[in-house]
C-alpha cells in the first residue's frame, strides 16, 4: 500500500511515499481439488416472464408512446422478439400472444427505443442495452421483476453483440 510519508514532529507531509505491506488470507491452489468439480455453466439463465400482475400498466405505456408520436399494435408474432420499434412509422408492435407482465415488459423496452435510442445514433450493441437498462429499471420501480430476461439479454448485447435470449 502506498502512503504518503508525514514528518514525525510536524505531521505534515515530506512528499514521499513509502510501500508498505498488509497481511491478508490466501489459500495455495493444493486446497481446491478442480479434478472432481464439473465446471460451471455460466451464462446467466434466462426466466421467461409469465403472469399479468402488471397488465394495467400496457393502456398507461400505450398513451405515452402516443404522447412521442407513435402508434402501438399489438399482433401475432413468429419468433423469439417479443416486439419491435420502427422509427420511421412511428409504430410499435407488441406480441399479443405473449403473457401480459411480457407485453408490459416489451413495451418499455420499445419506448425506450421510441425516446431516440436507435441504431444509428449509439449502434445496435449499445442501444439495445441502454434501452433494456432502461427496461430494467422502469419495470423494477413499479415492481416487475425482469432480471431473468434482462440479464442475459443484456450480457448478450454487451459482450457478444447479440442477445441471449
Amino acid at each position: 500500500m502506498p502512503i504518503k510519508d508525514r514528518d514525525r514532529t510536524s505531521g505534515e507531509e515530506t512528499g514521499e511515499t513509502v510501500a508498505l505491506f498488509k497481511a491478508v488470507s490466501v489459500f495455495d491452489r493444493r486446497q481446491v481439488d478442480l479434478d472432481s468439480v464439473e465446471p460451471l455453466d455460466l451464462k446467466p439463465p434466462c426466466v421467461p416472464l409469465t403472469g399479468d400482475s402488471h397488465a394495467h400498466l400496457l393502456a398507461p405505456l400505450e398513451r405515452f408512446a402516443g404522447t412521442l408520436g407513435f402508434t402501438v399494435a399489438f399482433e401475432r408474432l413468429d419468433g423469439p422478439a417479443g416486439g419491435w420499434c420502427d422509427t420511421d412509422a412511428k409504430r410499435i408492435v407488441v406480441d399479443d400472444g405473449a403473457p401480459d407482465n411480457a407485453q408490459v415488459r416489451t413495451l418499455i423496452h420499445e419506448v425506450a427505443h421510441a425516446h431516440g435510442v436507435g441504431y444509428a445514433e449509439y449502434g445496435r450493441e449499445r442501444a439495445e442495452v441502454i434501452v433494456d437498462c432502461v427496461t430494467f429499471i422502469a419495470a423494477s420501480s413499479v415492481g416487475l421483476d425482469v432480471a431473468g430476461e434482462s440479464v442475459p439479454y443484456v450480457a448478450g448485447w454487451a459482450r457478444t453483440g447479440r442477445s441471449r435470449r
